[in-house]
């Protein structure tokens, strides 16, 4: 009898509001904290399912766990992925419904040593003691992923994959063929410690490239493609794309796509030695020089923008700035940013020569900080300062556009 007091009563009410919770389906019971785990793990469950869905191009498993997106193991069906998993990372349960963040981690087939990670804002409801996905879209601040515009149409190159949003098997082999001769012509510049193999995302149009960026379309307009993936992320390389705004693109000839699918092959080369203590003018630079390289360009057919400048008494005082290549700014300014970052690689190539050009990008990008960097490196790799080497390269300015 001596247990029949406050601890007793308290299992009673405890019993009781468990009662009532069982009855209306939803309500946490005492402390909430093991009903709440509980859903965490059901939610889990239910998004573990959808994964395996997914894999096996189940278009009924995938809609036994919601009815959102129902279409994405259609639009998936030629992909080959190797990997698909969901992680959840925040549960809020609301009775019967909830909202919820998750982690989308996935992997291309013979493309991918890393995931593609993704975040998704989920919503979900629960109906018969089972969760299910009502609505799935990109987290903020997070782009979509290709097959939420369409069906993916796969095209395989020799090393190369492109996945296109509305288009045939035959545009998309145009693209194809030209990361085809992209990787070998880095590998020559840069070398083959690396995968060697790119994919290229094709959306429909300047919008859907907007859409993957998880950014807004106008800030793209007159850019070709971009190459996604987190320079300096710790651990292993990330998995990059390169995204092609087909609408900028489609207006170049042949060279100026083969330039651009090399320039952007080249940041897939260069991630790893890539850091945030690598300015956008030597990583920018660098890749317009591969791009460029044996092409036979001069540096005023290249640069016009910057030669135009030159001749007018503009001489850039210093080297480019980061901010000198945002996309939303002046496009002129724009144009002779990536002009200057990339005479100031071909000026080391020309003078240093090409192997001193690699040794000197990979010494930058190991320094863990930005501050110093480019100094040390210029005095280990290239014996000079940052003010002689800034000057240097505004006489080669003045010798190759004046």
């Amino acid at each position: 009898m001596a247990g029949r007091g406050r601890g007793a009563g308290g299992a009673g009410a405890c019993a009781a509001l468990l009662s009532v919770a069982g009855l209306l389906a939803g309500l946490v019971g005492c402390g909430g904290g093991a009903a709440q785990d509980t859903a965490r793990g059901d939610v889990q469950h239910t998004l573990d399912r959808r994964a395996d869905a997914v894999l096996a191009r189940d278009p009924t498993a995938y809609r036994a766990t919601g009815s959102a997106d129902a279409e994405v193991p259609a639009n998936l069906t030629d992909v080959p992925l190797t990997s698909w998993t969901y992680r959840l990372t925040r549960l809020d349960r609301s009775g019967s419904h909830a909202t919820a963040g998750a982690e989308l981690r996935y992997r291309i087939k013979g493309y991918d040593s890393a995931p593609v990670v993704s975040g998704r804002s989920l919503g979900l409801e629960l109906r018969g003691g089972r969760w299910y996905v009502t609505s799935d879209r990109p987290a903020p601040n997070t782009g979509e992923q290709l097959w939420e515009q369409g069906r993916v149409v796969v095209e395989r190159g020799a090393h190369s994959l492109v996945l296109g949003v509305g288009r045939s098997h035959g545009a998309l082999s145009d693209y194809a063929d030209l990361a085809d001769e992209a990787v070998p012509a880095v590998s020559e510049a840069w070398g083959t410690g690396w995968a060697r193999r790119v994919v290229v995302l094709v959306p429909k149009s300047l919008d859907g490239m907007g859409a993957l960026l998880g950014s807004p379309a106008a800030g793209y307009r007159g850019i070709a493609a971009v190459t996604t993936g987190e320079a300096g992320a710790p651990g292993r390389t990330p998995a990059d794309r390169i995204i092609v705004n087909p609408d900028a693109y489609g207006v170049l000839g042949s060279f100026g796509k083969q330039v651009v699918l090399t320039h952007e092959t080249t940041h897939v080369a260069t991630r790893a030695a890539t850091s945030g203590a690598t300015p956008l003018w030597l990583s920018e630079g660098y890749a317009d020089w591969a791009g460029y390289r044996g092409t036979g360009r001069s540096a005023g057919q290249a640069a016009p923008e910057l030669e135009r400048a030159v001749r007018l008494g503009r001489l850039p005082a210093t080297l480019p700035t980061d901010p000198d290549f945002g996309f939303s700014g002046d496009a002129g300014r724009l144009a002779q940013a990536y002009e200057g970052g990339w005479l100031a690689c071909r000026m080391i190539a020309d003078r240093w020569g090409e192997a001193k050009l690699n040794d000197f990008y990979r010494a930058v990008g190991k320094h863990k900080r930005r501050t110093g960097a480019v100094e040390e490196a210029m005095a280990s790799v290239l014996g000079t300062t940052e003010e002689k080497f800034t000057a240097d390269w505004r006489d080669y300015l003045r010798a190759q556009l004046g």
